[in-house]
């Protein structure tokens, strides 16, 4: 079956932030969505990235030449055409969430085309996927860090994420009230974006326990293999090291995850060269033996979530949760602290709110 690639597009939509961010590394106040549009026969498809306006141009100026004429049904091949084509500009940051964007939409457009739920074309192992709420800024006061973590537990999700790291001081008191405004039964993560060195996120490790803290993200920089190892060694035993949110590459997991770096492997399929890219992780993280979560932009992950063997959950990051709910129809339900997709409706089950995106073109 061929079916010609009649167009491929993107734009790009910059969202304010409804309150300032920061994390153990970073501050901002806004986000951008780069969207992917391919269309054949009677469908378009639809896929997306949270990266900088230039990943459009990228789209734009090379891949949707790239994909014009060619079969929609071959997304496979048209990935390792995009990856080819984009060899001399490496294949890496906004080459890879373009390819990304791209992929994503292939996959909704193939799925469409054949009028399947993606998650019936990749081949499901479940019909619903666990997530970790996720935000707790640093930027937070003590009682919105409160609220916004009570919130997600009176939702019925079990799991919820908060930064440390800006300030190491303060982290202890902010984990202590993070833990009393949820209860006892939900768990309690925590992600530092690589803010500590490896002294500091040992005693870290040891204090964040006492809270019943079960997840430690990025405790030291991702590039440092040996210290993410040792502190998967020596840290409590309840509490496991997760790390891989900014993997591009296949190469990029195999060695964090020949290094024994890691407890659980992140990977972002908005950043790991799309669904394709994130299914060639979960088949490295089976290999290893090792759980894999998508690092958030949790509609997109969804579909694939479903179809990854050794999924754990999925993040419900508080800004694209938010864009989300504002540039999509057809999100996937929230139930029970789990996501569930809508298996009526063929693709992703995502329409794009054109008009309502409008007022935030880049």
């Amino acid at each position: 079956m061929r079916v010609p690639i009649e167009q491929a597009r993107a734009s790009a939509y910059v969202v304010p932030a409804d309150f300032p961010e920061s994390d153990g590394t970073l501050q901002w106040n806004k986000t951008t969505l780069v969207l992917a549009e391919v269309t054949a026969g009677s469908a378009t498809g639809i896929g997306y990235t949270y990266a900088d306006s230039a990943t459009a141009a990228f789209i734009q100026d090379l891949l949707a030449r790239e994909l014009t004429g060619e079969n929609a049904m071959a997304v496979s091949l048209l990935w390792r055409k995009m990856l080819r084509q984009s060899r001399n500009l490496g294949q890496t940051s906004i080459v890879a969430m373009a390819v990304s964007a791209v992929d994503c939409a292939l996959w909704d457009l193939k799925a469409k085309l054949l009028d399947v739920p993606l998650a019936t074309l990749l081949g499901p192992v479940r019909e619903s996927v666990p997530v970790y709420g996720s935000g707790g800024f640093t930027s937070y006061s003590i009682l919105q860090l409160q609220k916004q973590l009570a919130g997600w537990a009176e939702q019925g999700i079990p799991r919820v994420k908060m930064k440390v790291g800006r300030e190491p001081s303060a982290d202890v008191e902010r984990v202590r009230a993070a833990r009393d405004a949820i209860g006892g039964s939900s768990e309690l993560f925590v992600d530092a974006n690589g803010a500590y060195n490896t002294k500091q996120a040992l005693k870290q490790a040891e204090n964040f326990s006492g809270f019943g803290v079960t997840w430690f993200e990025e405790p030291v920089v991702a590039a440092d293999l040996a210290g993410l190892r040792l502190l998967r060694d020596r840290a409590p035993a309840a509490m496991d090291i997760a790390a891989g949110e900014y993997g591009y590459t296949l190469g990029y997991f195999h060695r964090m995850l020949e290094a024994g770096a890691i407890d659980v492997l992140q990977a972002d399929a908005t950043r790991c060269c799309g669904i394709t890219g994130f299914l060639q992780v979960a088949t490295l993280c089976q290999a290893y033996h090792i759980p894999l979560s998508a690092h958030c932009a949790p509609a997109q992950h969804a579909h694939a979530a479903c179809a990854a063997g050794p999924l754990r959950h999925i993040e419900y990051f508080h800004d694209h949760v938010r864009i989300e709910q504002m540039f999509f129809d057809g999100l996937p339900k929230l139930v029970n602290g789990e996501l569930r997709p809508d298996f009526t409706r063929p693709g992703c089950g995502l329409e794009f709110k054109r008009r309502d995106a409008e007022r935030f073109i880049a």
